[in-house]
């Protein structure tokens, strides 16, 4: 945040604070609306509406549009209703439908009713989609032209539509019945001969298909660096477009989600400081549960070989560091198994190649681990317990790099998160089983 963003943020704060709107008022008019959303953010709801109230009718809808679905959702809850329709009918009906996922039933019906029948058609058109597919994400108002028109025919039609389109820049290229068949750039229209027809210019299209996940679209949106991706209903006709600005905030929204699965949360979907505590506790809680059941099958193993270590000790000094290298190995794999599936790298039929793959880079991590722990023990505690260490760590190496490769894997199979299946869950699991090698190789080698 630069001096000057800084400056006007403990002003605006203060006169908020001390109901000096006027001031407040200016100081936001002077302010961009990045900075804004930055600071509505940052502020409880109630002061939030105080702004919101004082910006312009541009600005608010900026703003407001700025804003993700679970904060709009919270300044709705204390605008009035007469705010928030002038605002909500002036929202694109993608963005429109994001916010109705996210309000009460009753509150979602009131907006609905604000509107006029033609964006009303717009909107339920957009919700009419599964929940998570990315025809919940397209833009309706799309600006499409005919194959067989000449590129002066096509420009008047651009010029007619452009106030109310999404996007110009990539167009559509249609037949009778809203067929498909192609896409022609603005670039490539206005560079054009008046008189040559669309089709002698139009490219083949990157489409993606209204009911598939709406981030396998975005990422083919962005991998193929596409302004925008034409959606398509079973029988190739046009309904949508995804632009590329909405690709890359699924996508960021989809990185967020695995961090936070990966660290055993849920993602909270705003800013931290206006998220509610409740809300934070919640996203935790379940996991850490979660994680303290799965804790218990480590106990009941430290049960099962109780006799084993009352008769050698020493043993129980390895255990954190063995069940950790486990733990450590095994998220490493699950980490780029799950990158891997996100970006298309692999499937799961591709289980067994990344069975062979994680087996042997499993078995050079543990022969490098194990031959270190075996020399450094062996000085220390002498070759009997070094040769446990070694031979333990090559065996909890190769198996958490194979668990942590298949589990992602398995998780796709079962329609799963894999990131939900990553990191806590994988160290859990390894914990119990990597104690149990542990114990079954010391009590071989040591004749316990």
């Amino acid at each position: 945040m630069s001096q000057q963003l800084a400056w006007d943020d403990r002003a605006l704060n203060a006169a908020l604070e001390r109901r000096d709107l006027a001031e407040a008022q200016r100081i936001a008019a002077g302010t961009s609306s990045k900075d804004l959303v930055t600071w509505l953010g940052r502020r409880p709801a109630a002061q939030q509406a105080v702004l919101f109230r004082l910006l312009a009718k541009d600005d608010a809808l900026t703003v407001f549009e700025s804003l993700s679905a679970a904060a709009q959702a919270r300044l709705v809850g204390r605008l009035a209703d007469d705010e928030v329709g002038q605002v909500f009918t002036e929202m694109d009906p993608d963005d429109r439908a994001g916010l109705m996922e996210e309000l009460p039933a009753k509150v979602a019906q009131r907006l609905l009713a604000k509107l006029t029948p033609a964006e009303l058609d717009l909107t339920s058109a957009v919700l009419g989609y599964p929940e998570g597919s990315v025809g919940r994400r397209m833009s309706p108002e799309v600006v499409s032209v005919h194959a067989d028109w000449i590129v002066g025919d096509a420009l008047t039609r651009v010029r007619e539509r452009m106030a109310e389109a999404e996007t110009i820049y990539t167009l559509p290229v249609i037949e009778d019945g809203r067929l498909l068949v192609g896409v022609v750039s603005l670039r490539d229209l206005l560079a054009g001969d008046p008189q040559t027809p669309v089709r002698d210019l139009m490219r083949r299209a990157d489409v993606a298909y209204a009911t598939e996940p709406v981030e396998a679209a975005a990422r083919r949106c962005a991998a193929a660096k596409r302004l925008a991706l034409p959606i398509v209903d079973s029988e190739n006709r046009l309904v949508g477009i995804l632009t590329v600005d909405d690709a890359l905030t699924v996508l960021e929204d989809a990185a967020e989600e695995d961090q936070a699965r990966q660290g055993g949360a849920e993602p909270l979907r705003s800013p931290y400081l206006s998220t509610p505590i409740h809300h934070i506790v919640r996203s935790r809680l379940v996991w850490l549960l979660v994680l303290a059941i799965g804790a218990t099958l480590t106990v009941r193993v430290l049960e099962q070989f109780e006799a084993t270590l009352s008769q050698m000790v020493v043993l129980s000094v390895f255990i954190p560091l063995l069940i950790g290298t486990g733990g450590n190995t095994g998220n490493q794999a699950a980490t780029t198994v799950t990158r891997a599936l996100a970006v298309g790298d692999v499937q799961p039929r591709d289980i067994f190649r990344i069975i062979a793959r994680e087996f042997v880079t499993g078995l050079s991590l543990g022969a490098v681990l194990g031959g270190l722990g075996f020399t450094i023990i062996t000085v220390i505690y002498g070759p009997d317990i070094g040769q446990v260490i070694g031979l333990t760590l090559l065996s909890i190496c190769t198996l958490a790099a194979v668990a942590g490769g298949v589990i992602p894997l398995m998780a796709r199979l079962l329609r799963a998160d894999p990131a939900v299946f990553s990191n806590p869950f994988i160290s859990t699991l390894l914990d119990a089983t990597g104690l149990i090698i542990y114990f079954v190789i010391a009590k071989q080698l040591l004749g316990l």
